[in-house]
């Protein structure tokens, strides 16, 4: 899907990455997307909220492993754009409140 991302990017004030953080295979992919978002013009001002999901998985990386993989500190450092990391289980919803916190601060009101 990424490749027709950049045909939603328009008039967008708020993006949402998720990362499947209990699969270490798709990790480097899952980087080089990101910069990908993050490099586009259209986004350059989007609030953006990276999401590392299944923390609820037996073999899930902890927040410190996977934003080391990812070098989030340099990558927050260097963007343009506010970005905000979470952790969630989409399914069982812990974490759910802070991505509706984050989601309601970034509504343009």
């Amino acid at each position: 899907m990424g490749p027709i991302w950049p045909s939603y990017f328009e008039d967008c004030s708020s993006v949402i990455f998720m990362v499947d953080s209990a699969n270490i295979a798709q990790v480097s992919s899952s980087c080089i997307q990101l910069l990908t978002v993050l490099s586009a013009e259209a986004l350059r001002s989007a609030s953006v909220l990276i999401l590392f999901n299944k923390i609820d998985m037996p073999c899930n990386m902890g927040l410190v492993e996977i934003k080391s993989l990812f070098r989030m500190d340099d990558i927050i450092a260097s963007a343009t754009q506010p970005i905000t990391t979470l952790e969630l289980s989409a399914r069982s919803g812990l974490g759910l409140q802070e991505v509706l916190r984050w989601l309601e601060s970034t509504t343009v009101k």
